[in-house]
């Protein structure tokens, strides 16, 4: 895209588009060139790449006046038109919107909807998808999917969640330290991959059918090259399971390894013998889960003005488990557990911690009581003060943590290394987040609340924080208020599940029995846009959720899911406050009607309403 800052340069090589020599036009007008060649992209935040000053359909039209000089009016029924072709509501209203007025996923489609304008030869897409609700994330995969097949050119994809690469992209790139050391059709590298690191990646994913009890995530030791440091052999060796005396003379060439396929390895074919993701056999170390309640919510409420976030939650954390908390952005998630940590007060309600009533105000809660309760944010930036990070979690405590812990030990299994214990948190750059889950644990409460704790971590990071997460929860039978929209990272670590929709919860139960059903309409469609990179068969995508999210000012009546449910019933769920129902084995659904059968794996689903009298 010729963004590069001004003290950087291409050493070597060069960049085609359509048989053009990139890195021959001169800068002055690689510009004009673009726009003639329709390069284009589509960036992570689709919130900074829009201007929060314009309308909706004066942003897009412009794109349309600059590179085909449309009149205004003209440009603005292409823009409208734009708008239905990447699938937004009502494209009339949404032109007169301000990016402020859209959600996350509108704003992606917008976006997508700007870069399609120019007809590109190439469509870049730099992490389109993270950050965003596995329902919206689903959406956007599908459009992308749509676009490539209307699209007359070629797709950049650019993510480290592979499980979408997996579901997206025709052939696959595998970059470390700045080098491809895999190449290859995207189905045949994640079948059978040829280099270590790819394997290595691989092992770091959970799948959506399998938890902590049954597979063992296996973090990459060690880290990253610095940017700079030269290395006499492979750069992968110092992490490299294989790695032989003779991968230290020399860097390996990226050579052919099968039809359409290369490797930078000398021991490729040696890769497909490393042990996969499902054959790993899960530890046997993990404790028997205790049915003790621990902390208790009975009917909290949280209302601003007219609007109730949260309504009448009631659940039970017990003592060590984990409890997964799943739904869209503005479910009401994040506010429940900031009531518990005494962050918000509630309405109404009660929190109890061990048979004692929280006060709903912070302050007002014993030192003992404020110990008990840690929360890690999704935010790092704005939730760490500027301590060392050996200040921050010792505690006064000579560096030693509960039991056999020191600072050391969980800056290491938090992928921290010495050096940076003395560093202040501003300086930690990509480890902020690890600092603040170090933080969190130090302290031995008797539960965390996590919001979205490694959401912005690559799939090692990732497999390394949640492994320390359950091995503290063994060790110390710390429990966990586990809030996330990545589903198969929520069915790995989670025992319990909570799904809520619109600030109510519509769905409580074991894991096992929520991720394999049967289940509410809406955790169906839920499970059925989780992409895994495990799966053999094509994802059927989620559409039968319809719509986006109501707003909390105006809920709907009756089910405040009906609006989107593909199974409701006029005159019943849009008038009355569905009831719970017991599946057994403490599985529980708010619904109107009875779930029957139903299984993620195969996509079957039966639901029938409840016949009057029946219980």
């Amino acid at each position: 895209m010729g963004y590069l800052p001004k003290n950087a340069r291409v050493l070597a090589g060069n960049i085609r588009v359509n048989g053009q020599v990139l890195t021959d036009v001169p800068g002055s007008t690689q510009n004009r060139w673009r726009t003639a060649a329709a390069t284009t992209m589509v960036y992570q935040e689709p919130g900074s790449a829009l201007n929060p000053s314009m309308r909706i359909g004066e942003q897009l039209a412009e794109v349309f006046r600059y590179h085909e000089h449309l009149s205004k009016s003209d440009a603005a029924e292409r823009a409208q038109a734009m708008l239905e072709r990447v699938c937004l509501p009502d494209s009339g209203s949404m032109m007169r919107r301000y990016p402020h007025q859209l959600s996350g996923g509108q704003q992606q489609r917008v976006v997508i909807a700007m870069a399609l304008a120019a007809n590109p030869s190439v469509l870049i897409l730099d992490e389109p998808t993270t950050g965003l609700d596995a329902t919206v994330q689903a959406e956007i995969i599908d459009l992308v999917q749509e676009v490539r097949r209307s699209l007359d050119g070629a797709m950049l994809f650019i993510s480290h969640n592979l499980a979408l690469v997996h579901e997206t992209c025709d052939r696959l790139a595998v970059l470390y330290a700045g080098r491809i050391v895999e190449e290859g059709p995207s189905d045949e590298v994640f079948a059978a991959p040829q280099h270590p690191y790819t394997m290595s990646l691989l092992r770091c994913v959970p799948s959506v059918y399998s938890s902590k009890r049954s597979q063992i995530l296996t973090p990459i030791p060690g880290s990253l090259p610095r940017p700079g440091e030269v290395f006499t052999g492979c750069y992968f060796a110092p992490r490299c399971v294989l790695a032989r005396d003779v991968c230290t003379l020399g860097e390996p060439g990226l050579e052919s390894v099968g039809e359409g396929r290369r490797s930078r390895c000398r021991f490729a074919g040696e890769t497909v013998s490393l042990p996969s993701v499902g054959s790993q056999a899960a530890s046997t170390a993990l404790a028997a889960r205790t049915s003790d309640s621990l902390l208790e919510v009975h009917g909290l409420t949280k209302r601003y003005g007219n609007t109730v976030v949260c309504n009448d939650i009631s659940l039970t954390i017990r003592r060590g488990e984990v409890l997964g908390l799943v739904g869209e952005s503005g479910s009401g998630k994040t506010t429940l557990a900031r009531c518990i940590a005494g962050l918000i007060q509630p309405t109404s309600g009660a929190i109890v911690l061990e048979g004692v009533s929280l006060h709903a105000k912070l302050a007002r809660r014993p030192g003992k009581m404020l110990r008990s309760i840690q929360m890690v944010f999704q935010n790092p930036d704005s939730t760490l003060n500027q301590a060392t990070l050996f200040d921050m979690c010792s505690l006064g405590q000579s560096g030693r943590l509960q039991g056999d812990w020191s600072v050391d030990d969980l800056a290491l299994e938090v992928s921290l290394g010495a050096r940076q214990l003395e560093q202040r948190t501003i300086q930690l750059s990509g480890g902020k987040q690890r600092a603040a889950i170090g933080r969190a644990i130090a302290g031995t409460p008797q539960i965390v609340l996590c919001d979205e704790p490694v959401s912005a971590l690559d799939v090692s990071v990732q497999a390394s924080v949640l492994s320390l997460l359950i091995k503290i929860q063994e060790h110390s039978q710390v429990a966990y208020l586990f809030i996330s929209h990545d589903l198969a990272v929520v069915r790995y670590i989670s025992d319990r599940v909570a799904v809520m929709y619109l600030g109510e919860i519509c769905e409580f139960g074991e894991s096992e029995a929520v991720f394999v059903g049967p289940h509410h309409p809406y955790t169906e469609a839920l499970l059925a846009s989780i992409p895994d990179v495990h799966r053999t068969a094509p994802r059927e995508g989620c559409a039968s959720l319809r719509g986006t999210i109501p707003s909390l000012t105006h809920p709907p009546s009756g089910c405040r899911f009906h609006t989107r449910c593909p199974h409701s019933l006029l005159g019943l769920c849009d008038r009355e406050r569905p009831p719970w129902r017991d599946l057994g084995e403490e599985h529980w659904i708010r619904c109107h009607m009875v779930a029957w059968a139903g299984d993620t794996r195969t996509g079957t689903l039966g639901l029938r309403h409840a016949v009057a009298g029946e219980v």
